[in-house]
């Protein structure tokens, strides 16, 4: 998975996405998604790096089967919150 951590005021803003939807657009009805590589490009990492780094963000946008499977797994995310568009899942994490 590619990870992409920056720090803000409001805290740590995480982006990850599986690598094979890198720079690709899903549409789905009036949905459309483009998985920016100046937004989600960073660090390929392992599955632990990407349950570390959710862990300690205040924000998470994540892209691609794969790292939804993994924000599901680790109860980051609830499946009922997920979108599917076209043929890749997106969540979105926000603590508050």
């Amino acid at each position: 998975m590619i990870l992409n951590e920056r720090e803000t005021d409001e805290g740590l803003l995480v982006s990850v996405c599986d690598p094979d939807v890198l720079g690709e657009t899903f549409e789905n009805g009036e949905i459309s998604l483009t998985v920016e590589a100046d937004f989600y490009d960073g660090e390929e990492v392992d599955e632990d790096a990407v349950v570390d780094s959710l862990a300690r963000c205040a924000v998470a946008n994540i892209v691609g089967t794969r790292a939804v499977e993994v924000a599901i797994e680790h109860g980051f995310v609830e499946e009922a919150n997920v979108l599917d568009i076209e043929d890749t899942r997106h969540a979105q994490l926000l603590r508050m």
